[in-house]
């Protein structure tokens, strides 16, 4: 019989009443696994209501109590992390130890939360006028949202929820239908750890549930993580109704190798920041721009390393890389390899039909390297969330930032030489959120912001880190003046304070 996935709602499992489910695939072998209940407006709104009435007292907790809970939850995450990656590599398909890899750094979110009496610390200036002081503070902010992507499920939330709460807020989670289970099970360990009914809440649901989410009229503030079109509606529908939001979109994420640069790390670090988890993440390096003459020589060394990259099921321990999430993906990742050629790349390495003995009918397919793209075609321009990686040539430094600083994406991005006054200058040129030197994956750790520039963000706020922390709280100042007691009653004063 198939699992159903259902709602998490006021600290209970709750089954859905919409009459909509949606199949779950192990992206291994194509079988339904699961069904995830699909929530009705209804079932938003039961949600959006428990964590209203969870705020009333939640809103109001001590620090203490809230960060009591933080700690007892980063202890079951850290007893739990095999169970967490077993249900995002049977629903998502990553290897293991790439699923082990995402609770880390979650758990990294979790740990900065436990912290969040020193983020929430507010500031004083004694004596601004004659026995008027000024304080400013910050507060939670209600009922937030957040709608997170397939490519992380367990990762993507954590970036999100508990900061919210550590702040006061209650939450309510939108993860995507793909992948749901890990969702649930993140939600069952805040529980077990003592967090209120309602405070955290699960809805599963397709674009129903998202508007309802963004039409609420008492949910404060949404975060979401996904592509750069869907990204831009949800900040133009959310902000149209009067809400707070972080919308980080899409990417095409550029490593710029000068000739100096070591080849063989630069070669390691292509294959690993492009192929990693299938290519299936906004941070994944998805254009390699080689400066001058070592073109060839790089292209050989990457496609040498890319050969041997071993593809198989996510829970065999030998598979360094699984399975794209669906097999309609895995078509639409295809179509751009054998689009390139025709678009005058040179294919390198074609991936496109991979298969896996005594898997066929996984959603399999093979690591690809184009070289010589076009910045006109479409392997380049869209975001392909793939193991697809293009190679683009320039003459120069100079012509390489062009061509990079051109994209409209500007979330990630990378530099590969051994010349400090070089990657100085790249740090301060570059046009995305995200610099790595000699790094190729840049993701901030926990006490630093996430997020990108241009068409990858929509909103002011980075995710996490300190404008994780502003994001979910508000700022309030307060002018104070107390009269000595020794002093007569001064009149009424209608002028300004006088501060000189």
């Amino acid at each position: 019989m198939t699992k159903t996935v259902n709602h998490w709602i006021g600290g209970r499992t709750v089954e859905g009443t919409s009459g909509q489910y949606g199949p779950v695939t192990d992206p291994a072998t194509g079988a339904v696994t699961t069904r995830v209940a699909l929530a009705s407006v209804a079932e938003v709104d039961a949600a959006v209501a428990a964590a209203k009435a969870a705020y009333a007292t939640w809103g109001t907790s001590s620090l203490a109590q809230r960060t009591t809970v933080l700690f007892r939850y980063r202890a079951l995450l850290d007893a739990h992390r095999d169970e967490i990656a077993a249900l995002i590599t049977a629903e998502h398909g990553k290897v293991h130890s790439d699923a082990l890899g995402e609770v880390a750094r979650g758990l990294e979110i979790v740990e900065l939360a436990c912290g969040i009496t020193t983020q929430l610390k507010g500031e004083l200036s004694t004596q601004v006028s004659n026995r008027v002081d000024v304080s400013s503070i910050r507060q939670s902010l209600g009922v937030v949202a957040g709608i997170t992507p397939f490519n992380f499920p367990a990762m993507v939330p954590m970036w999100m929820f508990p900061l919210a709460i550590a702040c006061g807020n209650t939450f309510v989670l939108k993860p995507s239908e793909k992948d749901p289970s890990a969702a649930n099970l993140l939600a069952e360990l805040a529980s077990e750890a003592g967090l209120p009914d309602g405070v955290l809440n699960v809805v599963h649901g397709d674009k129903i549930a998202v508007d309802a989410l963004l039409d609420h009229p008492d949910v404060a503030a949404v975060s979401f993580v996904g592509s750069t079109p869907i990204a831009r509606y949800i900040h133009a529908t959310a902000s149209a109704n009067g809400k707070r939001v972080q919308a980080l979109g899409g990417a095409k994420n550029h490593m710029l190798v000068l000739p100096d640069a070591d080849l063989d790390a630069a070669a390691d670090a292509a294959v690993s920041a492009a192929y990693g988890s299938a290519g299936e993440r906004c941070m994944a390096i998805s254009a390699v721009v080689a400066v001058g003459a070592i073109g060839d020589e790089l292209v050989a060394r990457i496609r040498e390393r890319a050969e041997k990259i071993k593809i198989g099921p996510g829970n065999d321990p030998t598979s360094e890389m699984g399975p794209l999430i669906t097999a309609a993906h895995r078509d639409k990742v295809a179509s751009y390899v054998t689009g390139a050629a025709a678009q005058g790349a040179e294919v390198v390495l074609d991936g496109t039909g991979h298969t896996v003995e005594g898997f066929e009918d996984g959603h399999w397919i093979g690591l690809s390297l184009l070289d010589k793209v076009s910045t006109d075609s479409d392997a380049y321009k869209d975001e392909i969330f793939g193991p697809v990686l293009c190679v683009l040539r320039v003459e120069s430094y100079e012509d390489g930032v062009a061509l990079m600083n051109a994209s409209p994406f500007g979330n990630g991005t990378a530099i590969f030489t051994r010349d400090g006054g070089a990657a100085r200058r790249f740090q301060m040129e570059i046009q995305a959120g995200m610099v790595g030197v000699n790094v190729p994956i840049p993701v901030p750790v926990g006490y630093h912001s996430f997020g990108g520039w241009k068409d990858s963000l929509f909103g002011d706020h980075h995710i996490y880190g300190n404008d994780g922390v502003h994001f979910y709280t508000r700022g309030k100042v307060t002018t104070t003046r107390w009269p000595d007691p020794a002093d007569a009653p001064a009149g009424v004063d209608l002028g300004f304070p006088r501060n000189h």
